[in-house]
């Protein structure tokens, strides 16, 4: 379980001071005390000096500080008593009361297969004889393939997190080892390496989580996010030759649907103004040979009604509409016998060179 020294910093992977702190500063304040009473040699001088170091010793282990991105957990005499908001708080000295903070607002991390140098959380990153242990699974095709990840999660609720689970972020790393080696074991390995990145991330992440509520751990996970997915490097040539080769027929498969794009809809174009043009027509000649019938319906009954009157004006009508167009007319009397055939010398004039 983890615990706090007298002023309040915690250890382990947040900065915890050591006990050995506490013992130096009661045997400065002994010897000042030696200092400013000369005759502190006798048993009531000694008494003085102890009654002092223990009043000091209380009052600087009465109080802690809580930063602004935590909370502290009390304990009284090993027993859970409440949790304190960040701030500046005081407790029952010389370890009747322990607070313990916890980080409940910062973002921790777990990092699988690589380490990040430099940082302070000994769960943050894996041991160097299980980092390339985590890396190595199988696929669910039976192939071998090396997997980078990182958990993102952070701490909801301190009092689970602190006793409910022994080692809850050892026990997280666990977790969610065993969740990944389930999550890529049930894909190939080109899904897991290529297009099945985002689904491996959702539900390894879905899964995290439950089992975190189900151990009562106390953590909420935030993101499971995939880094490098490699294969074995004796057959890491190879694959990226297919790898390569599978990027080109992608390539081919999306400029041949390009080409698709392109010309399929401009025939669809054509073909419907075709048809549009077509459909006009057919209703113009429908409509022509409609109003052809109904004029040739109303002439006939006309002429039903006064044949000869019909007739004529039938004769006038279209005399009316050719006439124009002839350039030469000649007009003769019906009952002449011969006719003398015009010479048009004023037409041969002109011709002449």
């Amino acid at each position: 379980m983890p615990s706090q020294n007298d002023n309040g910093d915690q250890g382990g992977p947040w900065g915890r001071t050591p006990a050995s702190d506490a013992e130096e500063l009661i045997r400065q304040g002994q010897e000042r005390l030696k200092q400013l009473i000369p005759n502190a040699g006798g048993a009531k001088g000694i008494i003085l000096v102890a009654f002092l170091a223990l009043a000091a010793l209380g009052a600087w282990t009465a109080y802690y500080t809580v930063p602004s991105d935590s909370v502290a957990v009390v304990q009284r005499f090993g027993k859970y008593l409440k949790d304190v908001p960040p701030g500046l708080h005081f407790k029952l000295p010389l370890g009747i009361d322990e607070a313990t903070v916890v980080p409940v607002k910062r973002q921790l991390k777990q990092e699988f297969g690589f380490s990040t140098p430099g940082s302070r959380d000994p769960y943050q990153t894996p041991r160097p004889r299980d980092e390339k242990r985590e890396t190595q699974m199988v696929t669910g095709d039976l192939n071998a393939a090396l997997v980078e990840w990182v958990v993102q999660y952070r701490i909801s609720d301190p009092a689970k997190f602190l006793f409910e689970v022994r080692e809850p972020s050892e026990t997280l790393r666990y977790v969610s080892e065993s969740v990944m080696r389930e999550v890529v074991g049930d894909r190939t390995v080109d899904e897991v390496i290529t297009i099945g990145r985002q689904e491996i991330e959702t539900e390894a992440l879905t899964k995290m989580q439950a089992l975190s509520t189900k151990y009562a751990m106390g953590i909420s996970i935030d993101q499971v996010q995939l880094k490098n997915i490699n294969p074995p490097l004796p057959v890491q040539e190879s694959f990226n030759e297919v790898n390569q080769a599978q990027q080109e027929k992608e390539k081919l498969i999306n400029e041949a649907r390009r080409d698709y794009n392109k010309v399929i809809p401009l025939a669809e174009g054509e073909k419907d103004q075709r048809i549009r043009e077509a459909d006009g027509y057919r209703l113009k000649r429908v409509n022509e040979a409609e109003g052809d019938v109904a004029r040739f319906s109303a002439l006939l009954a006309e002429y039903q009604k006064a044949p000869e009157v019909t007739r004529r004006r039938i004769y006038l009508e279209t005399m009316e509409a050719v006439m124009p167009g002839i350039r030469s007319k000649i007009v003769i009397d019906e009952q002449a016998r011969s006719i003398l055939p015009l010479l048009n010398l004023d037409g041969q004039k002109g011709d002449r060179p």
